[in-house]
């Protein structure tokens, strides 16, 4: 018997790599980085692959990078893997034509994932790997966890054979983080099927000098062709090795595999041929519907994709096959069929056969029994070639519909679901408890996490399914046995009981006592309750976590974990706690003892707090929580269309006509959300505020703000709308306005607030959110918002409070409570939003930033607010750049064809005189003198709009160009310092004018805090599991070299003045400009509601320089703005987790590493005062 572990896909390739691989080459992206995080970490641990040494492990700058350290490893004689996905999958085709037309045997394991189009998408499909067809990699897919431990070593075993590269993929998401409890392969068993001679085989074409060849540099059109059909007999080959190995890999773990595989009737008429993780839902349906109907259905699972057997797939099939639907997980615009479909026609022997293609699951679309058995039916039926399932085309009508809702789950399944908030940990309480399950008793046992892109306090939703049978259930829970809520802000907002099964069980967390918990539901919620004779348990998770203050906040999803297994019975609950206090110290030990120890505290104190709430026998007299009204009766279409089902968990059922065909939407929607999710929000005392305006700088959401109002705008002020004289002032009114439901609680402002170091007059104090409504201030916001934006007083945006005054036009993000980025890009937004546009690279960024449906930037009242787009993680530095030469093309055009109108005799006089004051600001337009003019210009242009001049018709189509833009290229350290470097590098070599702005936490944040090129020395990061080794980049002194690019160094809460000066010299700068911005991360292991402070406390202590670079200063270029370190720089590093750590990930080192992060730091800073001396 073999042992069991209870893990997720990614696992499972990474363990089979490890064991075989002598060198990895890594990059980081969702959803495969956690393949490379496991390798770096067991090679850090001194982990031994099957030959006895420790994997050499080598994060690169991209994944081009890594494609080619793969090359170069294996032309140099070692093993080498990597792993990827999607667009890194496709920067490394290139390489993956070169490295298979050199017959070098290696396996990328891939899991699969949707490319870029109209936007991007983080989750999975086939795209990437259907665009790696004619690469010359065999394609092995595997559908489920299980299989992909298998088909990962089966890949391993022929290719050694073969020596022809495998791509061995699984479904992103669905199967790479699908939690499950397999049978782990032994290295012991692995070592025994590997076969030493092709090993050797390997190692002699290694390049040597003491053999010395030459790979090929060039062929001519005379031997070229001749050279790529040497290899036919290599690729005939490789099915029958395959085969070979998935049987020597049965006798081991006695699971047979085959390159087709056919489930179902043997008689079937109506066969579905499919790859990927939608097997496992076909199977389970199939198995059904055979058995409880007597239908005749069947299943081709393909495995090995390339090279395609044609004769083994036809054996595959049943004699009497009449009909063939082949599903597709990607789209082929234009094509006459995907590729399977294709492949399938081409392939099938009996041409009698009705083959018919559709498409399914794109970017994780769920994917159904009940569609399932829709396919079947519209097979048939006969039904056409081209169909899509599980979205509603009322387009082009391609879709099929569902007319029949099946449950085909083996009886015994037990189907729980946990709405969680996300970055509460319920997800991580969620993986404990499968893996407890997994490990106490004989069940299988089945997690999948469905998740929205809000950075934290998003959506999370945790699937855990467990059996006496195999689960074979790929889909999304629907008929839940127990479902739990960390957040009762979700109730009337999401349908939390949707589908709970007769005598399910409902627990929930909430301040309510058991006697006032039930009223607090929605009507629906109790009807469904009463109806199905649900058990109602209620928590108060919160007030159990005030008494562990160490854990600022964190622990409701220990408390609900804890709960769920001592009102769940699904195993005794003494082994449960032993299981939990077991995975509670593996879980935190990274983090200290003490934070152990608070945990486990938790977990006793949460034992008997569950209380069981008494259910009425009848409704009568008994009150309800109203619906929440998420969307304003005056909404837009879009809005109603899109964002309101979307806020409600019921994205999937809008159509097609309702979406953008170019993926072009509306901004400033996400003011619509009200997610009303802080557990505690701020109160503005007027009486202590001293008007400095920091509040509103360091909010990382605008969730409070400052605004100057007169008199006059005030006189219908409701009552509850407190304001205080202005300082300076001219008779104007100061407000500090708290946004109580868009804020997140993070506490920043609290912790910045100047008059708060005096206990006796703090200007913000904690309440609710309940208190401050009922305090009037959702009224008092609305009022605020209707007040006149950006009134200045005596103010300027020289100052910090001047500065915000100004409407943030960057508001209410899906960032993390605390985000340290987010406050500079709502400072940009304050300055220059109403001219700017906005290149955006992939990361964190970009998913706060333009994550569908609900964008953050947003307009003014008069319509003008920043363009913002994403094209990719590589390209924005080009990206940014172009935009700025197609609006210098623009400006050009418009002012040629505005001369011409000018020079023409016929022009009347006020359009002469309206364009000619919109040409007076041409070469300083970023006015509001100038908007004006243009404005006006507009106007009189309109007014003439058919008098047949094509002069004139030119000036209106580039009637907005009157006025420059301010071109903003926004990306993270990642980005700058590593993949997106080379790009930078020339845009700012360039000389035009163009931002950039690099948000700087020193880790690659938003696939989960990888190490960067920014990643300091010594600190703990993902792929630096044992410390960084090496300096961080000194990209502020590269750029400096070009002599004609402004450089800045700022950190907002170490000195605001700085920043601000900064960011208005770099825009007034004619030529490019790059600020790198420090901004502390979650995956700092900080507390985030000091983030700012310690942006400060990181310059006191000499870890982070401030200075500018000004070209136009000739005389002094170079201004050092920090002053001499005055706090320890070891105390500062060693105050955050990332650098704590070390002393467990990696202690032996940990002391000289620590020494030697500050030596670094320390020549950091005399490198940058040195600069200025030497160009002074």
């Amino acid at each position: 018997m073999q042992k069991t572990i209870t893990v997720d896909g990614n696992y499972a390739a990474a363990h089979v790599a490890y064991a075989l691989s002598e060198v990895s080459a890594i990059y980081p992206i969702t959803p495969s980085s956690t393949m490379g995080e496991w390798v770096d970490e067991w090679a850090s641990q001194g982990k031994k692959n099957i030959w006895g040494k420790e994997v050499k492990v080598a994060e690169m700058q991209s994944e081009a990078g890594a494609a080619g350290a793969v090359h170069g490893s294996l032309a140099a004689g070692a093993l080498t893997s990597t792993y990827t996905a999607s667009q890194g999958l496709l920067l490394m085709i290139p390489v993956m034509h070169k490295a298979a037309g050199e017959m070098l045997p290696h396996v990328i394991h891939v899991s699969a994932r949707a490319l870029a189009a109209q936007s991007l998408a983080i989750f999975g499909d086939h795209t990437d790997v259907m665009g790696c067809r004619n690469t010359g990699y065999a394609m092995l897919a595997a559908n489920s966890v299980q299989e992909e431990m298998d088909m990962a070593l089966v890949a391993h075993l022929s290719t050694y054979k073969a020596k022809v590269p495998f791509l061995q993929f699984f479904d992103g998401f669905r199967t790479s983080h699908e939690v499950h409890k397999i049978e782990e392969i032994s290295y012991e068993d692995i070592a025994k099927l590997v076969e030493p001679k092709y090993i050797e085989e390997f190692k002699q074409r290694a390049m040597r000098p003491e053999a010395p060849v030459c790979k090929v540099g060039a062929q001519n059109t005379d031997v070229y062709f001749q050279g790529r059909e040497t290899v036919n007999k290599y690729y005939d080959m490789v099915p029958d090795i395959v085969q070979e190995y998935m049987d020597k890999v049965a006798k081991v773990t006695g699971r047979q595999y085959h390159p087709f595989d056919y489930v179902g009737a043997p008689d079937a008429t109506d066969i579905i041929v499919a790859i990927g993780s939608s097997c496992e839902t076909i199977e389970e349906t199939i198995e059904y519907l055979n058995k409880t109907r007597g239908t005749k259905y069947g299943l081709v699972k393909v495995r090995l994709y390339r090279p395609f057997d044609t004769k083994r797939f036809n054996a595959a099939l049943p004699k009497t096959t009449k009909r063939i639907a082949v599903l597709d997980r990607t789209k082929e615009p234009g094509s006459i069929g995907e590729p399977l479909y294709l492949d399938v026609v081409a392939a099938l022997d009996n041409k009698d056969i009705k083959v018919i293609g559709g498409r399914y699951g794109l970017s994780s679309k769920e994917f159904t029994p009940s569609m399932v058995l829709a396919i079947y039916k519209h097979l048939e039926n006969n039904g056409f070639h081209g169909f899509t399932v599980g979205i509603e085309d009322d387009v082009t009508h391609k879709s099929l519909k569902i007319e029949e809702h099946i449950v085909t789950e083996p009886e015994g399944t037990t189907n729980c679901m946990f709405w969680g908030l996300g970055s509460d940990g319920t997800v991580g309480a969620n993986k404990n408890s499968i893996k407890i399950i997994g490990q106490y008793t004989n069940k299988d046992a089945q997690a999948y996490f469905a998740y929205d892109s809000k950075k934290s306090f998003g959506v999370t939703v945790s699937h855990l399914r467990f059996g006496d049978k195999p689960i074979k259930s790929t889909y999304l829970i629907t008929a839940p046995d127990f479902v739990s809520c960390s957040a009762h802000a979700y109730i009337g907002r999401y349908d939390l009981l949707k589908g709970i099964k007769e005598g399910g069980t409902f627990l929930l967390n909430s301040p309510y006592s058991k006697e006032e918990a039930f009223a607090h539901l929605t009507r629906d919620m109790q009807k469904t309750i009463i109806d199905k004779k649900i058990k109602f348990y209620n928590v108060d998770a919160e007030k159990l976590i005030e008494q562990q203050p160490g854990l600022r906040g964190k622990g409701a999803n220990t408390v609900m974990m804890v709960a769920y297994f001592k009102v769940s019975g699904i195993i005794p609950f003494e082994q449960a706690l032993e299981g939990m206090r077991e995975m509670t110290k593996k879980t935190f030990k990274k983090k200290g003892d003490d934070v152990v120890k608070m945990n486990l505290a938790l977990i006793d104190a949460a034992v008997d707090a569950t209380e069981e709430v008494v259910i009425p026998s009848s409704l009568d007299n008994v009150c309800a929580a109203d619906e929440i009204q998420l969307i304003p009766d005056n909404a837009d279409e879009f809005a109603k269309k899109i964002i309101e089902p979307s806020m409600r968990q019921k994205g999937d059922d809008i159509p097609v006509s309702a979406m953008s065909v170019d993926g072009v939407i509306p901004t400033g929607t996400a003011c619509l959300e009200k997610r009303g999710i802080a557990p505690r929000v701020p109160k503005w005392n007027p009486e202590n505020c001293i008007q400095c305006g920091i509040c509103a700088s360091a909010c990382p959401h605008a969730a409070i703000r400052t605004k100057l109002a007169t008199p006059e705008s005030l006189k219908d002020a409701p009552e509850s709308f407190k304001t205080i004289n202005a300082r300076p002032g001219d008779g104007e009114q100061f407000k500090v306005q708290v946004y109580c439901k868009d804020c997140t609680g993070c506490g920043v402002c609290v912790d910045q607030c100047p008059a708060n170091k005096n206990p006796d007059k703090k200007a913000l104090t904690w309440s609710t959110i309940e208190k401050e409504e009922a305090a009037c201030e959702v009224v008092n916001e609305k009022f605020f918002d209707s007040l006149p934006d950006n009134v200045m007083g005596k103010n300027t945006t020289k100052t910090i409070k001047g500065a915000m005054l100004r409407k943030p036009l960057f508001e209410f993000s899906g960032a993390c409570a605390g985000c340290g980025e987010t406050p500079y890009v709502k400072l940009v937004s304050q300055l220059f939003g109403e001219n700017a546009i906005v290149a955006n690279a992939t990361g964190c960024s970009s998913i706060y930033s333009g994550t569908f449906p609900t964008i953050p930037y947003t307009k003014t009242k008069e319509g003008r607010g920043p363009a913002w787009a994403n094209s990719l993680f590589e390209d924005n530095a080009e990206f940014g750049f172009g935009m700025r030469l197609a609006v210098d093309q623009n400006r050009e055009t418009l002012k040629l064809y505005v001369e011409k109108v000018l020079n023409n005799e016929k022009t009347p006089s006020d359009l002469k005189e309206a364009l000619e004051a919109a040409m007076s600001h041409f070469d300083n337009s970023k006015t509001d003198e100038a908007i004006k003019a243009q404005d006006n210009a507009k106007k009189v242009i309109a007014k003439y709009a058919d008098c047949g001049c094509p002069d004139l018709t030119k000036v209106r189509e580039l009637q907005d160009y009157f006025t420059d833009k301010s071109v903003w290229i926004i990306g993270g350290d990642g980005w700058a310092n590593d993949i997106g470097y080379g790009g930078i590098d020339h845009i700012l070599a360039q000389n035009k004018n163009v931002n950039i702005l690099v948000l700087d936490t020193e880790v690659y944040s938003n696939t989960g805090g990888q190490a960067s090129k920014s990643t300091p020395t010594g600190a703990v990061a993902k792929f630096a599991t044992g410390g960084k080794k090496t300096y961080k980049k000194n990209m502020g002194l590269m750029s400096m070299s070009y002599g004609y690019v402004y450089v800045a160094s700022v950190a907002l809460g170490a000195d605001r003045m700085q920043t601000l000066k900064a960011f208005q010299e770099a825009e007034s700068y004619d030529g490019p400009s790059i600020i790198f911005a420090y901004a502390p991360c979650i995956a700092h292991g900080i507390d985030m509601s000091k983030t700012q402070t310690e942006q400060k406390r990181a310059v006191e202590a000499g870890y982070y320089p401030l200075y500018r670079y000004n070209p136009n200063n000739t005389d002094a270029p170079f201004t050092w703005d920090a002053k001499d370190p005055k706090e320890s720089y070891q105390d500062f590093i060693k105050s955050e987790g990332r650098y704590k750590s070390l002393t467990k990930t990696n202690p032996e080192a940990a002391e000289s590493l620590y020494k030697k992060a500050e030596e670094d730091a320390a020549k950091r800073m005399a490198v940058f005062k040195a600069v200025g001396e030497l160009v002074k």
